[in-house]
């Protein structure tokens, strides 16, 4: 009977070390687990840049009429065919 205990310890010591110390084991995972938040922050701070270059990108396709009118009021650019008359206020 002896032998059937200490046994069954043994074996009970063999699976609680590969629960522990092996490479699927408990350190193991803890370890991963660290990565996968910090993959994660790394990810969520590329999301907020990729809006940020998006919303940029979407002003600049879209608004292009108002490039050009400051452009046109600012630096005087004219289009072909447009007459361009400055008018300056007396002093």
């Amino acid at each position: 009977m002896r032998w059937i205990t200490v046994t069954l310890m043994a074996l009970l010591v063999l699976v609680q070390a590969d629960l522990w110390f092996s490479r699927n084991g408990v350190f193991h995972v803890r370890g991963l687990q660290s990565q996968l938040g910090d993959v994660r922050r790394d990810i969520d701070a590329a999301r907020g840049r990729n809006e940020q270059v998006q919303a940029e990108v979407h002003d600049l396709r879209e608004g292009l009429e108002m490039v050009e009118e400051k452009a046109r009021a600012e630096l005087g650019m004219v289009k072909r065919d447009e007459i361009y008359i400055q008018v300056t206020p007396q002093r």
